[in-house]
């Protein structure tokens, strides 16, 4: 069964394709947009994949110049900071800004995907057909061939883009075609969604922060919900004495958090149903060059550039390929094949500096946010933004607070940890100049 020719195929219904979908049909595309799996507004979510993101301004920014900001945010709950639990002793609140009032947003996943696709849903020249899974792909004819119920179905487009996640059928079609290169850095980490009830219809925790239990070895983090509960988020190693294969028994699991995370053992009353039967979630970088093939067929967001979670970023970046995409059709004339390269151009960077600033957030949060020596340094960076505002930005504040390019904070950043170098070196030597003074002063 062959259907009718699109002038755009977007392959991949989840949030970059709703979106992109969006920005596309606003310029006046006709575009398909498809997806492997049934529509997820009749069904409900897989148990353990709900997981939380973290939106912040760059996702907010993309959603606003559709004017879906304030729909989404209806259903959000801001964190103005972590909330750090400690294994003995009460939890610690660090704040996300200097003021103290900039927040990122704990909102569904599936609640921001559903919202997505009802925008796309409603706009003329969008046409959205799940239950079609991607098995092949003719680059240079734009021809697909989907899997549905109803056996294979054959389409074509102009221009095919593929935004259907980190483990990309569009890619693996480029990667088959021998049009392209990639890596996949897996970590020996996984992750297994958790969950805390509201506790006599209340949160059971403040809800106006990501909390987060820092053990070395080992993170679990808890974002709110509207309903008032809170989904949390285990990282453990995959595979050793300490990891999610080492804990096997009702008792065990229960043993493990007693001594590992008192605080929450009492507020998990379905801790260990979840954990025993909620999955392993993988993680990774993926890379990949080059992200399109002679104008006709692209990759965008995860397809493209998958990252790990630990800077709350992934949703928000691929927001933000949508955005520059869209800059780059609006300065091509909508010519897709200037557009496409030089969307890659622009992005590039920007996805290997978050992808790094990721991993490099994981080892914060997993080993640091807890150390006397992490909380005095957040200090004195907080006591420099006050004294030299908008010339002292902290990396965090950049990325989760501004637009600016992902490269360009990581440019900055360093120089300014230069500047703080020499400064420091320079009262050292000044204090030290002044030690010597005072002790000549006393011999004489």
């Amino acid at each position: 069964m062959t259907q009718e020719r699109d002038e755009i195929a977007v392959v991949g219904a989840g949030l970059a394709g709703c979106l992109l979908a969006c920005f596309l049909a606003r310029r006046g595309h006709r575009v398909a947009l498809y997806e492997r799996r049934p529509d997820p507004r009749a069904g409900t979510t897989e148990r353990g994949r709900s997981i939380n993101l973290a939106l912040s301004e760059r996702g907010l920014d993309a959603l606003r110049r559709i004017g879906l900001d304030e729909q989404v945010m209806v259903d959000a709950l801001p964190m103005r900071g972590r909330m750090v639990h400690p294994v003995v002793g009460e939890p610690g609140f660090q704040s996300y800004s200097v003021s103290g009032d900039r927040a990122i947003n704990s909102i569904s996943r599936g609640a921001l995907n559903n919202a997505l696709l009802a925008a796309a849903d409603k706009l003329p020249g969008v046409r959205i057909a799940f239950d079609h899974r991607l098995v092949g792909l003719d680059p240079a004819a734009g021809t697909m061939t989907f899997e549905t119920p109803r056996g294979t179905v054959t389409a074509g487009a102009q221009v095919v883009l593929g935004t259907d996640g980190a483990g990309s059928a569009v890619r693996g079609q480029l990667l088959e075609h021998g049009l392209l290169t990639e890596s996949v850095d897996f970590l020996d980490y996984g992750y297994k969604e958790l969950t805390i009830p509201p506790l006599g219809g209340e949160f059971a925790l403040d809800p106006g922060a990501l909390h987060i239990w820092p053990r070395g070895t080992s993170m679990m983090i808890a974002l709110p919900n509207p309903d008032r509960s809170f989904t949390c988020t285990l990282f453990w190693p995959t595979h050793g004495t300490t990891s999610f294969a080492s804990l096997g028994s009702p008792a065990a699991i229960e043993r493990h958090f007693a001594q590992h995370y008192p605080d929450l053992l009492p507020l998990a009353p379905d801790l260990v149903d979840d954990y025993q039967h909620n999955p392993v979630g993988v993680l990774g970088t993926v890379r990949c060059d080059p992200w399109q093939v002679d104008g006709r067929v692209g990759l965008l967001g995860d397809a493209a550039h998958a990252i790990v979670p630990f800077y709350g970023q992934g949703a928000n970046c691929a927001f933000e390929d949508v955005v520059e995409l869209d800059r780059c059709l609006d300065e091509c004339a909508d010519d897709w094949s200037t557009a496409l390269p030089l969307f890659q151009q622009r992005r590039q960077d920007n996805a290997e500096a978050i992808a790094r600033m990721a991993l490099a957030n994981f080892v914060e949060m997993r080993d640091k946010v807890a150390s006397p020596v992490f909380r005095t340094r957040k200090r004195i960076e907080h006591a420099l933004e006050r004294a030299l505002p908008d010339r002292y930005v902290s990396q965090y504040e950049l990325v989760s607070f501004s637009t600016v390019p992902y490269a360009q904070v990581r440019r900055r950043v360093r120089r300014q940890y230069q500047v703080l170098g020499v400064v420091a070196a320079g009262v050292v030597a000044a204090l030290a100049g002044a030690a010597v003074a005072l002790g000549r002063g006393r011999r004489g």
